[in-house]
């Protein structure tokens, strides 16, 4: 009996599984090659900076984007193409995403067409060294983290009913590893323009030597 309960039992790594774990590392790859084009002026940390925007934007534009269009004009659940097809494998760990829950899908929509732009801009920004640099920065990252903790916070107030914690690669890939991305580098960023601001100020900064 053991034994055909095991056979019964789902495959955790299906051939959709790896095709969205490659996805994520063909878009990295992107914008990792794309930050190395655009940022060959750049400092080496403002260089990850743009592998982090450029991702981002991939991200929120290729892969959310869709996923805002299937909401709005049907579900996940019920859509049948490659994008479809990579959600609904997210899906496993948090089933809102399937079924058009409100709240991912105003958040969505945020993130796809103000979180997408921002990273541009932002990139733009560093490429060109503009002053409004740090502006966009922490304005991105605030919107970021905002949609992050929107994202959960409805559902943890519930008891997380829609939250599959039930395996490692559902609980610490997908929800833990690919949304902690989203918390940890934005606090890196925002860490990183108040140090910058912090310089600015003039009670930092040394004061002259008299001749």
């Amino acid at each position: 009996m053991e034994s055909a309960a095991v056979k019964e039992a789902p495959s955790l790594f299906t051939p959709v599984t790896v095709y969205s774990l490659l996805a994520c590392a063909a878009q990295f790859a992107v914008g990792y090659i794309l930050a190395q084009i655009w940022g060959r002026k750049c400092s080496g940390t403002d260089r990850w900076v743009l592998v982090w925007l450029f991702y981002d934007a991939i991200v929120h534009i290729t892969l959310e984007g869709p996923f805002v269009y299937m909401s709005l004009v049907g579900t996940v659940a019920t859509s049948d193409n490659i994008f479809a097809e990579l959600w609904k494998e997210y899906g496993k760990a948090d089933e809102r995403w399937l079924h058009s829950d409100p709240t991912i899908v105003s958040l969505e929509l945020l993130t796809v067409v103000l979180d997408g732009i921002l990273a541009l801009v932002l990139v733009y920004a560093i490429v060109k060294d503009k002053h409004y640099r740090h502006f966009v920065q922490i304005t991105l990252c605030v919107c970021e983290l905002y949609g992050g903790w929107m994202t959960f916070c409805p559902d943890w107030l519930v008891g997380s009913p829609n939250l599959n914690t039930d395996n490692w690669l559902y609980l610490w890939i997908y929800l833990v590893f690919f949304n902690g991305v989203w918390v940890v580098v934005p606090g890196l960023l925002l860490w990183q323009s108040w140090l910058s601001l912090k310089r600015l100020h003039p009670s930092y900064q040394a004061p002259k030597k008299l001749d």
